[in-house]
């Protein structure tokens, strides 16, 4: 399996480049809406003209504003009433509004226009150099904002960019891990994996006085299928024996693939009776007959066995010796079980006998 090569984080991206911001200017006499419109010329903002409060109202719908410049005294409804329904809407509530009057100039009009909403007065007639410094001012600190919040979703893009990554890799590793301890054809756990599952049940059985079985198990009659039918149908009839295995196997077991034609078990069993009886039972499984498919075709219709030995931890090995001692002892007792079972007619299941069957 090839995995992919480190390719760091993800390049930096440049922001891209944002729109020019809006000015809403609210005033119910054209003569100012012009004037407005001249002073604000040169500061890279789009002007939007509203005659009337409800006109700014429904521009507010349409567009996103930067600063709102809103006359107090309008035909319709005055700007103390727009600002405190634009105040009502969670979409303008943080848009900023200057009043600009030529009524209100005293302290008390003025609170009531704060009260309302409003973040400065611009009185008339409109000081040139004043109303475009405030306006930048503000024009500046919506460009700040927006820039932020480009960083911050650029950053939470990046953030999940990197966690898909992240939890890709651990899929990897992952796939990597169980294919180094599995068969490839069968999926079953292969020597690798087999080994360390003996020596975890070893120290548990040490640990707790347990006791467990391992069972050996070697096809009988594999080879004429590899050389009549090819290897295709090999594979197919290990697949086969295989889930057959599984099928008979317990969550707690463990049956692997150690190679070749060759199986085997740890059972967690405690009794050589139980571990004969269901190596028995594996005998009778694995020799049923078996329907390979061919292509155009009738199926081969093939027959196997299994001759299958038996040894118990700790009946089996010296429970005194180190654990790898123990471990191969054991191993070498489940084996010659097995070619016992060779010798005496095959597909059947012995049991070792004494500390080692050697």
């Amino acid at each position: 399996m090839h995995l992919p090569t480190e390719s760091g984080p993800p390049p930096e991206t440049a922001l891209p480049e944002l729109p020019a911001p809006k000015i809403l200017v609210v005033d119910d006499i054209p003569a100012n809406l012009v004037a407005m419109r001249h002073l604000l010329r040169g500061l890279g903002a789009e002007v939007v003209e509203a005659g009337s409060g409800n006109a700014a109202l429904a521009a507010t719908l349409d567009h996103e504003f930067a600063l709102i410049l809103l006359d107090v005294q309008m035909p319709d409804i005055d700007g103390f009433e727009v600002a405190s329904l634009l105040a009502d809407d969670a979409r303008t509530r943080q848009t900023p509004i200057i009043f600009v009057t030529a009524a209100h100039r005293d302290d008390l009009n003025r609170i009531k226009g704060y009260h309302h909403g409003a973040v400065d007065y611009i009185a008339k007639p409109v000081d040139d150099l004043i109303l475009r410094s405030k306006v930048r001012v503000f024009l500046e600190l919506y460009d700040s904002k927006r820039k932020m919040s480009q960083l911050l979703l650029q950053l939470e893009q990046r953030n999940r960019a990197l966690q898909a990554e992240v939890a890709e890799r651990r899929r990897l590793e992952e796939l990597a891990r169980h294919q180094a301890g599995h068969d490839v054809l069968t999926r079953l756990p292969n020597r690798l994996l087999f080994m360390d599952r003996v020596d975890q049940a070893v120290l548990r059985a040490r640990r707790q006085g347990h006791r467990f079985s391992l069972l050996y198990i070697d096809l009988d009659g594999f080879k004429p299928v590899n050389d009549e039918l090819g290897h295709a149908a090999g594979d197919y009839t290990l697949i086969e024996i295989a889930r057959r295995l599984r099928h008979c196997m317990r969550e707690s077991d463990t049956c692997a693939r150690i190679g070749g034609d060759e199986f085997a078990v740890v059972l967690d069993t405690a009794e050589a009776g139980d571990a004969l009886r269901i190596g028995q039972k594996l005998c009778q499984t694995i020799a049923q007959p078996i329907e390979v498919p061919r292509e155009g075709r009738e199926p081969a219709r093939i027959g196997l066995g299994a001759s299958i030995g038996v040894a118990v931890f700790p009946e089996h090995t010296d429970p005194q010796a180190a654990d790898t001692t123990l471990i191969e002892a054991l191993i070498h007792a489940a084996d010659e079980a097995m070619y016992r079972a060779k010798r005496g007619g095959k597909n059947r299941c012995e049991v070792a006998t004494g500390s080692s069957d050697a």
